[in-house]
């Protein structure tokens, strides 16, 4: 934000950095300045109601980001006993859902966006060079954050893998937002951050969005380009978990591709070790 994005006037020395001062939000949100600092500092956790919605509209806050500070003010009220969580499972209704959806790519995904399960359309189209059953063990599940920054075969299959990646970690932010004791959120963070200075980038936005429904054109190594609607279902049973599924247009080429693919899949997976892996339960 610029101060005249918000009505005031360039008065003083020159900015060091772009966006609002400290004593210039303060006094747009209509509290001391050594208030606010405390605020910005933790010192201070116990800020109303009212002090929360004065600073989200001097910062002209939108919906997603207004319940985010409103989830961070709420955790820095309590300190919680921090344990280490238990490996998240999928519910046998959840297992059912996935394969009644059997017809459309789905991908199952943890609230720190692991892999808990994906039907065989789903692997084929979205991680067909990693393992099949990866998410059947905790220790080896794939994490869909991961493989878009680290995994050179995601990166390739986004047409435009930096909008798809800003998505993520926008809705990643979310999570932190609601888990922020979650030692193994603060270990992806913390990976993620190590090995990927564009992750860095853009987790240094501190954007905060969810993700929906969108559109992405994928360059895929079997099919070539296919277009895809992804779009995060809530699963009522779980409400941690999301249900990820990728629908195209009737009668278009990418719903051609995903045939062929479909077709591909099957008999690669008829033909592994003499195992139908296709027909084998999800677990």
């Amino acid at each position: 934000m610029r101060p005249e994005d918000v009505g005031l006037r360039e008065l003083g020395p020159r900015r060091r950095v772009a966006g609002l001062r400290r004593e210039e939000l303060a006094q747009l949100a209509g509290v001391s300045v050594s208030y606010y600092a405390r605020l910005e500092q933790g010192l201070s956790r116990g800020a109303s109601a009212e002090v929360l919605d004065a600073i989200a509209r001097a910062l002209l806050l939108d919906e997603h980001e207004r319940e985010h500070l409103d989830r961070l003010a709420g955790a820095a009220r309590h300190v919680p006993r921090v344990r280490r969580p238990r490996p998240e499972k999928l519910a046998d209704e959840t297992r059912d859902l996935l394969r009644a959806v059997d017809g459309v790519p789905a991908v199952v995904l943890g609230r720190r966006t692991d892999v808990l399960a994906w039907n065989t359309l789903g692997h084929a189209l979205l991680a067909g060079h990693l393992d099949f059953l990866g998410p059947d063990d905790p220790a080896r599940r794939p994490n869909m954050s991961r493989m878009l920054f680290l995994d050179p075969h995601c990166r390739e299959l986004y047409a435009d893998w930096k909008r798809k990646v800003r998505a993520v970690v926008g809705n990643l932010r979310i999570a932190v937002g609601r888990h922020p004791e979650d030692p193994l959120l603060a270990e992806l963070i913390g990976e993620l951050t190590m090995r990927s200075p564009e992750f860095v980038a853009l987790w240094g936005d501190h954007r905060v969005a969810p993700c929906d429904a969108a559109s992405y054109e994928l360059h895929h190594p079997v099919v070539g380009a296919v277009t895809v609607t992804q779009q995060t279902l809530s699963i009522a049973r779980s409400p941690e978990q999301v249900l990820i599924v990728c629908t195209t247009p009737a009668d278009s080429s990418s719903e051609q591709a995903l045939a062929l693919l479909r077709q591909a899949s099957s008999s690669q997976s008829s033909h592994l070790d003499g195992v139908d892996v296709a027909a084998k339960p999800l677990r």
